[in-house]
């Protein structure tokens, strides 16, 4: 007999805190910068009384480099903090979307803040009816699947290791494409109406049948509104500025895009075949605002299915965004629904299995959306990217010795993990940046903030450091709750 397979452990880096120069980030920098400028200015011109008189202004200084708050020193908040109260000032935290005479632009999504300009477009010979997302301003295209899996939690060990060498090879031929920019898992869990239920009951049932008939209509009736349905969903973004070259050989302009986007995503849904996972269909264009409109209001679901002539959700795109949308400097509101967003500041830094996340996705009675970006990048720029990485590790080193200050640990388990991320980039693995977010909606503020709370207690059992995105939450929200595989804030 053969030994019984062992699960693959992951452990994941720990991210770098270096700043610019000396552990400084480059606000705390251009801040000490300006303050030595002036108090040599001061002193030349006024002697040590001018310096002793603008104590007070040293003291705010030191105050505003030194003391943290969440992770971040006094002055690299302030630009957060100041565009956040220029947006109240300027009455930008209340966004409505209002009805207008003049007809609309057609596939525009009218999404607030930054996803304005968003279009969702159709090619004319596409046969499934698929759609993408278009950009025009950072000039991309995104592709976006409804994805289905076995549980992964339930599979035997040799198959979830199968599963994880699949989806890090897909991973990897995705890095050297070159021409996709961000792949986004996005998979969130949704209110369901009871009306999918429903309708199978309807084609397939038979509430005829004697004692079990009428039992299973209404458990029917009962259950199926109580139900919350996991969904995911893979986009894929391309990038037409790096994609140049073979848009151009296919004819140039947004229907070569769309060529070279199909043999991307054919690519991509038989790279996914082999990590356990099943590409049900690229979305159409009213698939995507559906997708996008349940976000902003989940309790619409249910209407969304029952004008559906296939039972799944669609939606006009020039009504996906939200009706109204409130920002607050801790969550945003939109139509039924208040959402709260995090980021993963850390992932498990010992060894745990590639399940980790499982008590964070499956906490019971909370609504959420848990999005990853995966951001590829390339060999020759990743290798530069780790010899700067050595070099300022090496370089605060040596200035700590020079000023007899003691050595840290930290720089040296930064140092091995810099070390083995060259070698496995040498020995030709690719390199992809991870970024996770994690959205929590509920009904009432109350409830947001229960539903918190349940998530940050899950965060501590999968060895994961959560860190609420304050001032900067309609942003996040649009990174972390919809499948468009944004990744700036």
């Amino acid at each position: 007999m053969s030994a019984p397979a062992i699960p693959i452990t992951v452990k994941f880096p720990r991210r770098s805190r270096r700043g610019v120069l000396l552990g400084l980030t480059l606000p705390q920098l251009l801040l000490v910068s300006g303050a030595l400028a002036l108090l040599l200015v001061t002193v030349v011109s006024t002697g040590l009384l001018g310096a002793i008189i603008l104590a007070p202004l040293w003291a705010a200084v030191a105050a505003l480099v030194v003391i943290r708050r969440q992770g971040r020193s006094l002055i690299d908040w302030a630009p957060i903090v100041i565009r956040y109260a220029h947006r109240r000032r300027t009455g930008q935290t209340l966004w409505l979307a209002r009805p207008v005479s003049r007809p609309r632009q057609d596939g525009v999504l009218h999404l607030p803040g930054t996803a304005a300009s968003l279009t969702v477009v159709t090619p004319g010979d596409s046969a499934n009816g698929a759609a993408a997302v278009y950009d025009p301003h950072g000039q991309t295209l995104t592709a976006v699947a409804r994805v289905s899996s076995r549980a992964f939690a339930l599979l035997d060990p040799g198959t979830q290791n199968a599963h994880v060498d699949g989806w890090g090879r897909a991973l990897a031929g995705l890095a050297r494409n070159g021409q996709v920019c961000t792949v986004q898992v996005l998979e969130r869990t949704v209110p369901d109406s009871g009306d999918t239920l429903a309708r199978h009951w309807a084609r397939n049932g038979r509430s005829d049948t004697p004692v079990a008939g009428p039992i299973y209509a209404d458990l029917v009736a009962s259950a199926g509104p109580a139900a919350a349905p996991h969904e995911t969903y893979l986009a894929i973004q391309l990038d037409l500025k790096a994609a140049r070259r073979l848009i151009a050989q296919a004819g140039g302009g947004l229907p070569a895009a769309f060529t070279v986007m199909e043999q991307t995503t054919r690519s991509v849904s038989q790279a996914a075949r082999s990590a356990g996972l099943t590409v049900t269909g690229w979305l159409s264009a009213r698939e995507i605002a559906a997708v996008i409109r349940t976000a902003y209001d989940p309790k619409a679901l249910g209407a969304l299915q029952q004008w559906s002539a296939t039972g799944r959700a669609e939606a006009d795109p020039a009504a996906a965004g939200p009706v109204v949308q409130v920002e607050e400097y801790d969550r945003v509101l939109t139509d039924t629904a208040r959402h709260a967003t995090y980021w993963v500041e850390d992932w498990p830094r010992t060894k745990t299995t590639a399940g980790f996340l499982h008590s964070l996705m499956f906490s019971a009675g909370v609504r959420r959306s848990v999005s990853l970006m995966y951001v590829p990048q390339a060999i020759e720029s990743a290798l530069r990217d780790v010899q700067r990485q050595k070099s300022a590790i090496i370089s605060d080193a040596n200035e700590r010795s020079r000023r007899g200050q003691v050595d840290s640990e930290s720089d040296s388990v930064e140092y091995a993990d810099a070390k083995t991320r060259e070698l496995q980039l040498l020995a030709g693995h690719g390199d992809v940046s991870l970024t996770g977010l994690i959205t929590v909606s509920a009904d009432t503020d109350a409830l947001l903030d229960a539903a918190c709370a349940q998530i940050e207690t899950a965060a501590f059992t999968s060895q994961v450091d959560l860190r609420r995105l304050f001032y900067q939450q309609p942003d996040a929200f649009t990174l972390g709750a919809l499948p468009l595989a944004r990744t700036a804030l």
